[in-house]
């Protein structure tokens, strides 16, 4: 019989009530110190006493009015987001997902009103993941997502992931657009190397086709830079966000220059949830932490001591892990038994992290962990890989 919850998550036997900055309370009352932050989201912790407030306050006022109206809160967070990056106009959607939607739509309107139909292909890289609309897994293309779910937009060409040869030669006079995640989260946090970006980003300019980027996983503050691609000194036509800068609130939001989102007018797109009062009020608390300088600052100064002790752990744990990838507080741990192991044998020492594809264990803890508690998390992975490498069944990879 099936359950009254779709059943389409293999869910841990935890269930927690309630949420203390890096830390989550159990159900018995028992504390864990959380390295996933609901995969990137709680940017700002569990319960951080800012977002509380800013949510409460607006809580007070108006939960939603849709978009008929002109919401304040929604014009004021666009306006930050303007001020802080490359963009020129935002577009506020509830997810990751809705966002990819959205930057695959203005890509091909693009070219639609400059006369070129025919530019509808987008390129995209093996192990990228944006989303789980239909849409978003076509760009994606793996077996996993796309198996049984019938005819898929056309239209996407997925690459080796960073072989700039091959998107040179498969960019043609139907490119609309390339669509690549920075840092794939997904994918096993794999960082695409600065002269990359920079390269694909000279490609997009010396074709015509839109640069995409998707910084949902690792965009607000997570790799000590507002976003990922400023690292590389570059900008993209769009951008789509989610995941942190709602800080636990869903909200996503697609940024764009003024020439990539021209063609989208009155009637091209909407949504009946998208930047409600609640999001956007809480969203512009996080943007105006998460962009502080020393905020960022603070968050490169804490990723350099977690991977320097994640680097220890590797050569304290041969059998276990093979190495340490990524930036910032997006870090992995490719493992040479089966991640899922070490994620359980965490559980059993109150620490969470999140599997991910490549043989890889995501760790994306929030961004205000503190100095003790890295400390703390890695005594407790240790004490996790030690205990894999004396259990009789550990299976490796």
């Amino acid at each position: 019989m099936i359950p009254s919850l779709l059943p389409t998550y293999n869910r841990a036997p935890l269930a927690f009530v309630r949420g203390e900055g890096s830390w989550l309370v159990a159900e018995d009352g028992s504390r864990y110190l959380d390295l996933g932050a609901g995969i990137a989201v709680n940017a700002l912790g569990h319960a951080n006493p800012a977002l509380v407030a800013a949510l409460t306050e607006q809580a007070g006022r108006v939960w939603h009015v849709s978009n008929v109206y002109r919401i304040p809160e929604q014009e004021r967070l666009a306006e930050m987001l303007v001020e802080k990056t490359f963009a020129d106009t935002v577009f506020f959607t509830n997810s990751g997902t809705e966002a990819a939607e959205l930057a695959i739509k203005m890509a091909r309107k693009y070219w639609h009103e400059k006369g070129q139909p025919e530019r509808i292909e987008i390129l995209t890289f093996e192990g990228a993941f944006h989303g789980r609309s239909t849409g978003a897994i076509a760009a994606a293309g793996s077996e996993k997502m796309v198996k049984g779910y019938g005819p898929l937009m056309p239209g996407f060409h997925a690459l080796p992931w960073g072989d700039i040869a091959a998107m040179k030669a498969a960019i043609t006079d139907r490119t609309a657009a390339v669509m690549i995640e920075p840092i794939q989260g997904e994918g096993g946090i794999r960082p695409l190397p600065d002269e990359d970006l920079k390269a694909i980003r000279a490609l997009c300019d010396a074709t015509g086709a839109l640069l995409i980027l998707d910084e949902v996983q690792c965009g607000m503050g997570r790799t000590g830079r507002l976003f990922a691609h400023e690292w590389a000194g570059i900008t993209p036509d769009i951008l789509m966000v989610a995941k942190g800068i709602g800080g636990g609130f869903p909200i996503g939001a697609v940024l764009a220059t003024e020439a990539a989102a021209a063609a989208m007018t009155a009637g091209s797109h909407g949504s009946t949830y998208g930047g409600n009062p609640l999001a956007c009020a809480v969203g512009a608390r996080v943007l105006e932490i998460v962009s502080d300088p020393a905020f960022l600052a603070s968050v490169n100064r804490k990723a350099g001591l977690l991977r320097q002790k994640l680097e220890a752990l590797v050569a304290a744990h041969p059998a276990i892990f093979e190495l340490v990838r990524g930036q910032g507080l997006m870090l992995g741990l490719r493992c040479r038994v089966a991640p899922a192991d070490v994620v359980a044998a965490g559980y059993a020492r109150h620490v969470l992290t999140v599997a991910a594809a490549d043989n890889t264990l995501r760790l994306l803890p929030p961004l205000t962990i503190t100095e003790e508690e890295i400390a703390e998390a890695v005594r407790r992975l240790d004490a996790a890989a030690a205990a894999l490498e004396t259990a009789p069944a550990a299976s490796s990879v």
